[in-house]
């Protein structure tokens, strides 16, 4: 003879592993929308700043806001979220995509910046992971904190930019390093060091807020 108790709990284990399934489901399309919307926003955040362009007479680097939000995505979204919606507008760019101050194609990307627009994703990568470890308890921003951050911005929002930009310029456009230095680098500092300071000063007022929804759309 049938159990029927035992006919009634296989069923019922049934419909509970379907529904769990159907949780972890929802779950995970939420958190692949929540990541997508992330990504987009920042991706359309450095698009914005990239508008901002003023261009210098004795060099073809101008000056942009596009560190400032290479650090904003990094240092808000973290590693891998940061480095997607900045890596993700790069490559749009190389496609033709006219998403760099107004303009795209390979001739940008590999153009006399071309050093510059490369680091971008690579600087908002190491920003993020540097922001990940201050900021994984979601706690608020403690003095050391601020120290740590502003260093991390100063070493890769800052002097990375300058490790790949400078020397592809000087290559590009047939100069020596001091003249490279002195057409991509030196007139930049002091704005770039503005842009790292108001930074450190939005990353450590949002982050600890975005902790908790990092976390969750990362599975943590």
């Amino acid at each position: 003879m049938t159990d029927p108790n035992r006919t009634s709990s296989a069923s019922g284990g049934g419909a509970d592993r379907t529904a769990i399934v159907t949780i972890v489901q929802q779950n995970a399309t939420a958190a692949w929308i929540g990541k997508t919307v992330f990504t987009a926003l920042f991706a359309a955040l450095f698009i914005a700043f990239s508008y901002v362009s003023i261009p210098l007479g004795f060099t073809s680097v101008p000056i942009t806001l596009q560190t400032l939000a290479v650090m904003l995505a990094g240092g808000l979204l973290g590693a891998r979220l940061g480095f997607a919606s900045i890596a993700l507008v790069v490559l749009l760019a190389a496609a033709g995509l006219p998403l760099l101050h107004g303009q795209g194609g390979l001739s940008i990307v590999f153009g006399p910046t071309g050093g510059f627009i490369w680091m971008f994703p690579f600087q908002a990568l190491l920003i993020g992971i540097t922001a990940d470890r201050l900021f994984r308890t979601g706690r608020k921003a403690t003095r050391p904190t601020y120290i740590l951050l502003i260093v991390s911005l100063v070493l890769f929002g800052v002097a990375l930019s300058y490790v790949g930009g400078v020397p592809w310029y000087a290559h590009k456009a047939h100069l020596s390093l001091h003249a490279a230095l002195i057409g991509a680098c030196y007139p930049y500092i002091p704005g770039d060091l503005v842009k790292a300071a108001a930074a450190v000063i939005i990353i450590a007022a949002l982050r600890p807020a975005l902790s908790g929804t990092l976390k969750r759309l990362s599975g943590r």
